[in-house]
């Protein structure tokens, strides 16, 4: 089955007929099941539609929730409600699927295995592109969640070569095998699906979870591992048909139990990293040939290393040989440097308040290397020296940020400024002198976010974050404009060679 026929984009289920006034006060939850169930589930966990979580519905404001019920979602099989219902009753199923269930729900591995699906199994499509173009390494894809969609486009002629229709809301950043012919999403619903970019298919899905932060994709290829909320854990999937190996409980020394900030890949440590939210540990998945004494049993010859960490750690950012992590403290109390070698934690950093490390780049400055990420609640880009971990100067901004790029072959570094009145600007900061040299606003009013240059750093990518948005083509010395692509919303765009090569100036 094609993720067309599975995918439906809107918040709430098939059309049936209203119910008559039971009570002068609406209840939510016999409107919930008469209208909503048959397509999110009974237990709000998502069906044919998404789940209708607090977490889950965390990047959609309440007053968008009343105007998707009341006008339904174009593009999907979301329906408007308007006529259905009358206000009171909208109002009190937006309010309703904020909050909490009743019976924290489950999702075990029956419920996963219950979900895979398998279009095209591995080693049954054609291993030639069906599309020609001139560099497979420079292809892009781009996140439209406007209308739920994604884009693939050929990064040196800037032409579209397919669309096609995602999960609700992907979160993350797509992640692709070393070869980029396969690339895998994951949504915040715990779905992750994989696509063959050459045959342009999706080829097998699964719901990992309830609630997904993201998915990591280990730098041989061979595995896909998912990071929970909901429920607490780590589900590791086989890349070639996203098959169960295991789910592995998030539980630490002390007994407590865990939500999964983030999973990434460590190439050179042939392992993944995981950031847990309720713990102060950092959790290390082993291949076979990485296990050491000490370390737990997983499943087959897959092994955990538990580190203790100095503090509640978040929001990771790696130094480019991965033995140096970089995580953001609980409560805004700054970041800390924790070596991962040697298990200690080896500097505190400046941080107050809420740094994006997620967002952070590096780059040789006077020749040492230095790192660089934005603040979300502050208009500020700070850079530190990689070699004693001193700061070098925080950079001074419009407004707080959210996403900052770059790469190798380019003297600039680009950040947005994401939040508050002076979101429709994006400023370029030369890398040597640490200064803003140019500030660009590519349409007032809307908002401006997240760079992507093509693999050798001569163009890039800039979305104009909008439901009547576009994509931006640059020329990444000149700033000038080479081309754009109307898109709804568009939000990241992945680089197959920058994101495969784990390129400086890309987040990881």
């Amino acid at each position: 089955m094609k993720l067309s026929r599975l995918f439906i984009g809107g918040l709430l289920g098939l059309t049936v007929p209203a119910l008559p006034a039971l009570a002068d006060e609406p209840d939510a939850n016999v409107l919930y099941n008469h209208h909503c169930a048959i397509c999110h589930g009974v237990s709000r966990l998502g069906g044919i539609g998404p789940a209708l979580l607090p977490d889950n519905l965390s990047r959609l404001k309440h007053a968008e929730a009343v105007e998707v019920i009341r006008d339904g979602r174009a593009a999907t099989q979301m329906p408007a409600y308007g006529e259905l219902l009358g206000e009171a009753e909208i109002a009190a199923l937006a309010e309703w699927i904020y909050e909490p269930p009743e019976v924290e729900p489950s999702w075990s591995d029956a419920d996963i295995l219950a979900s895979h699906v398998v279009s095209h199994a591995y080693g049954t499509l054609p291993d030639e592109p069906v599309f020609e173009v001139e560099d497979l390494k420079n292809l892009f894809i781009v996140v439209e969640i406007g209308d739920h969609h994604v884009s693939l486009l050929d990064g040196d002629r800037f032409e579209r070569i397919t669309r096609f229709p995602s999960r609700y809301a992907l979160h993350g950043g797509p992640k692709y095998t070393p070869d980029g012919r396969y690339v895998f999403f994951g949504s915040r619903d715990g779905w992750v699906t994989k696509y063959d970019i050459y045959n342009l298919e999706v080829t097998a899905e699964v719901r990992a979870g309830i609630n997904m932060r993201n998915i990591a994709v280990s730098a041989d290829g061979n595995y896909v591992l998912a990071g929970n909320y909901l429920p607490h854990t780590l589900v590791l999937l086989d890349a070639r048909n996203l098959e169960l190996i295991a789910s592995i409980p998030v539980e630490g020394l002390n007994g407590e139990t865990s939500r999964v900030s983030a999973v990434y890949t460590a190439p050179p440590r042939n392992s993944f990293v995981a950031a847990l939210r309720d713990i102060p540990e950092v959790w290390e998945i082993r291949w076979p040939e990485e296990r050491a004494e000490g370390d737990e049993a997983l499943v087959g010859d897959f092994a955990l290393h538990r580190m203790e960490a100095p503090d509640y750690l978040d929001d990771f950012f790696f130094d480019m040989e991965y033995r140096y992590l970089v995580g953001a403290a609980r409560g805004g109390k700054g970041g800390q440097v924790f070596d991962m070698d040697e298990e200690v934690k080896v500097a505190d950093l400046p941080l107050e308040g809420m740094p994006h490390l997620g967002a952070g780049i590096t780059w040789e400055l006077d020749g040492r290397r230095v790192m660089a990420m934005p603040h979300i609640d502050k208009g500020q880009v700070s850079v530190f020296d990689m070699t004693d971990w001193s700061l070098i100067t925080h950079i001074e901004t419009d407004g707080p940020g959210f996403f900052m790029r770059s790469h190798e072959n380019s003297p600039y570094a680009w950040v947005d400024v994401f939040f508050g009145p002076n979101h429709d600007r994006i400023h370029v900061i030369d890398k040597q002198s640490l200064e803003i040299v140019e500030t660009l606003i590519p349409e007032p009013g809307k908002t401006a976010a997240h760079v992507e240059f093509d693999r050798r750093g001569e163009t890039l990518l800039l979305s104009v974050w909008d439901d009547d948005g576009y994509l931006l083509w640059l020329d990444a010395n000149t700033l000038k404009e080479l081309g754009r692509m109307p898109m709804k919303r568009p939000s990241g765009k992945y680089n197959v060679w920058n994101k495969t090569q784990y390129e400086e100036g890309t987040s990881h």
